[in-house]
C-alpha cells in the first residue's frame, strides 16, 4: 500500500509512473485498470498512471529513473530473488520496507544491507537505498502533510529521488546513515505493538465505552523510546535517525495494524487469536519484535548488554510466545537516580 501511496506524489509531481503488482495484487492492478483506484484507498490515483501485472515488470520498468520496491518483510527473499536479481544494477532502488535481520552474534542488519551482501555472493553490485519516517499511506494519499527521510550511500541518488518526489504536502529529509534510519522506524513496530497493548488493557478493565486513557499510554510511549534509544545508540544511529524513529512510533501507536493487534492483546487475546481475528492483515510488527528479542537475548548471552534495561522488549516478546498477560511490568519502568 506504501507503494502504490507514493504514486501519488510522484504522479502530481510530473513523472511517469507506472504501478506494477506482486502475484499476490492481481485483483488490485486489475481494479486500478478498470476504475483508476486502489481498492484500499479512499481518493482514485492521479490520471496517468499505467498499471502492470508481475509478468509484465520488466517491460515497466524499461527506461526508467529508479524502481520503488513496496513488498512487507514476508516478501523481502522474493523481492531479492525475483526482482533485484534480475533488475539492471545501474537502476537506482529505493524500498519502503521496514524491519531488521538478525544474525548468529546479535548483530541487526537493515535489509538494504541484507539484499547487497545477498546480491554481492551473486557477483552483482548495486546499493539499494531506503525510506524512512512517521508516514501512513492512506494519510499520505490524503495529502496530509508528511515528513520522511530517503537514506542510502550514494548521495546522488537520494538527492535525485527527493527531486522526482517531493511536493508541497510530501517532505524529504537526507541521510547517509542506513543502518541508523532503518533501525529507528523498524525498532518502533515492536514497541508501539507494546504500547498499543495499554489500549485494550483499559478496554478489558473498564470496559470498550471507558475511551482513550492517556496516563498509561504515555508511561508506555516513555518506556519504548528509552529502550528504542538504547537500541539505537547499539545501532550507532544519529540523532536525526533517532528523532525519526521517536516520530514513526507515535504514528504507528495511534493509527494501523499494529495499533489493532496490540489491542486484542491488551484485552487478554492469545497471539494466536490476535492472528485469526485479523487474518489477512500483514504484521510485520511481530516479525520486528522477535527478530529484536532475539539479537538482543543473544547479546545478553554474550555479556554485551543488560537484558534488564529492556523490560519491555522482554514483555511484549513473552507475550507473543509464551502466553503471558499483557498486562504491563509498570514497576520494571521506574528508575532511581537518588544519591
Amino acid at each position: 500500500m506504501m507503494g502504490s501511496a507514493l504514486a501519488f506524489p510522484a504522479r502530481e509531481n510530473g513523472n511517469e509512473v507506472r504501478l506494477v503488482g506482486t502475484p499476490l495484487d492481481r485483483e488490485i492492478i486489475d481494479a486500478c485498470r478498470v476504475g483508476g483506484k486502489h481498492p484500499k484507498f479512499d481518493r482514485p490515483f492521479p490520471e496517468g498512471i499505467g498499471y502492470y501485472q508481475f509478468e509484465q515488470w520488466k517491460e515497466a520498468v524499461r527506461d526508467v529513473d529508479f524502481v520503488i520496491g513496496g513488498v512487507s518483510s514476508f516478501g523481502v527473499d522474493w523481492f531479492l530473488e525475483n526482482v533485484l536479481s534480475e533488475l539492471d544494477p545501474s537502476v537506482p532502488v529505493i524500498s519502503v520496507t521496514k524491519g531488521l535481520i538478525d544474525l548468529e552474534d546479535g548483530t541487526l542488519i537493515s535489509y538494504p544491507d541484507y539484499w547487497e551482501r545477498e546480491l554481492r555472493k551473486k557477483g552483482i553490485n548495486r546499493t539499494v537505498n531506503a525510506i524512512g519516517g512517521p508516514c501512513t499511506s492512506y494519510e499520505l494519499v490524503f495529502h496530509d502533510q508528511t515528513e520522511v527521510a530517503f537514506c542510502g550511500r550514494e548521495t546522488a541518488q537520494i538527492k535525485m529521488m527527493k527531486e522526482a518526489l517531493q511536493t508541497s504536502y510530501y517532505h524529504i529529509s537526507l541521510t547517509n546513515d542506513v543502518i541508523g534510519l532503518e533501525s529507528a522506524v523498524a525498532l518502533k513496530n515492536g514497541y508501539a505493538l507494546a504500547i498499543a497493548m495499554t489500549i485494550g488493557l483499559v478496554n478489558r478493565h473498564h470496559g470498550p465505552d471507558a475511551g482513550l486513557h492517556f496516563n498509561s499510554q504515555a508511561a508506555a510511549f516513555y518506556q519504548g523510546v528509552k529502550e528504542m534509544r538504547l537500541l539505537l545508540e547499539m545501532q550507532g544511529a544519529s540523532r536525526d535517525c533517532e528523532n525519526i524513529g521517536i516520530g514513526d512510533l507515535y504514528v504507528t501507536v495511534y493509527g494501523g495494524r499494529t495499533r489493532k493487534v496490540g489491542i486484542l492483546l491488551g484485552e487478554g487475546k492469545t497471539c494466536e487469536a490476535a492472528l485469526e481475528i485479523l487474518s489477512g492483515v500483514t504484521l510485520e510488527s511481530l516479525v520486528v519484535s522477535r527478530r529484536v528479542y532475539r539479537a538482543v537475548a543473544r547479546k545478553a548471552s554474550l555479556g554485551k548488554l543488560d537484558l534488564a534495561d529492556f523490560p519491555m522488549l522482554c514483555h511484549a516478546a513473552d507475550v507473543l510466545d509464551n502466553g503471558k498477560d499483557a498486562e504491563l511490568p509498570w514497576e520494571e519502568f521506574t528508575f532511581d537516580e537518588t544519591r
